[in-house]
């Protein structure tokens, strides 16, 4: 029962401790997502050159000038062309890091001020990493076929798999696998234990 007991009070803690640093998070996250926005700009440039003509970073913002050329709207009977600016917030895919310090201190592990900055390091990859298939997947949207960009097919499918993972999956997972990383010892002795106990009561008490 008393193991039991500390499995609902680790999920009760992180929920809370979650809620609260998520409304901390809110005001700095244009701070803190700001070096995701660095490494999204170094490998746009090094790895989408062919696409890419000059990527501004702010806090809060990534804006890429790209080579895609898209029209514009018709006035009249003149119809006009454009280079797209693909722009993404740098902070929508960092809402990991709330949840890693929450999981952090719901532990309430030893060294959690270095695990912490050790996870905000770490998570600032999977969050750029976001960041540049999020931009990647405006410029096919954008660009429309592989002729017109110059890229293969697989090229472009495996755009479109690495945006749905870094929007949908990332986020969420990297935060729970670091900590999970972290703190194995800690989800070992009363995760899993408690949850094998609490299976043994039920087939004993069936």
């Amino acid at each position: 029962m008393a193991r039991r007991a500390t499995i609902w009070g680790f999920f009760v803690a992180a929920l809370a401790w979650f809620l609260a640093l998520t409304v901390i998070w809110m005001q700095v996250s244009a701070w803190t997502s700001y070096p995701a926005a660095g490494l999204a700009h170094i490998a746009l440039g090094k790895g989408a050159s062919q696409w890419v003509r000059a990527v501004h970073t702010e806090p809060g913002r990534i804006e890429v000038d790209t080579r895609v050329v898209v029209p514009l709207p018709a006035q009249g009977d003149r119809k006009g062309v454009a280079e797209l600016i693909a722009e993404v917030e740098t902070s929508r895919y960092a809402y990991g890091l709330p949840l890693f310090l929450a999981l952090l201190l719901a532990t309430r592990g030893r060294h959690l001020v270095r695990k912490a900055l050790a996870g905000y390091v770490i998570l600032l990859v999977p969050q750029g990493f976001s960041l540049v298939f999020n931009i990647l997947k405006q410029i096919i949207v954008a660009g429309g076929s592989p002729a017109t960009l110059g890229a293969a097919a697989w090229q472009m499918e495996g755009i479109a798999l690495g945006y749905q993972f870094g929007s949908l999956l990332l986020p969420t997972l990297a935060p729970v696998l670091l900590w999970l990383w972290f703190d194995r010892a800690f989800f070992s002795s009363i995760i899993v234990e408690g949850w094998l106990e609490q299976q043994v009561g039920r087939a004993d008490g069936g």
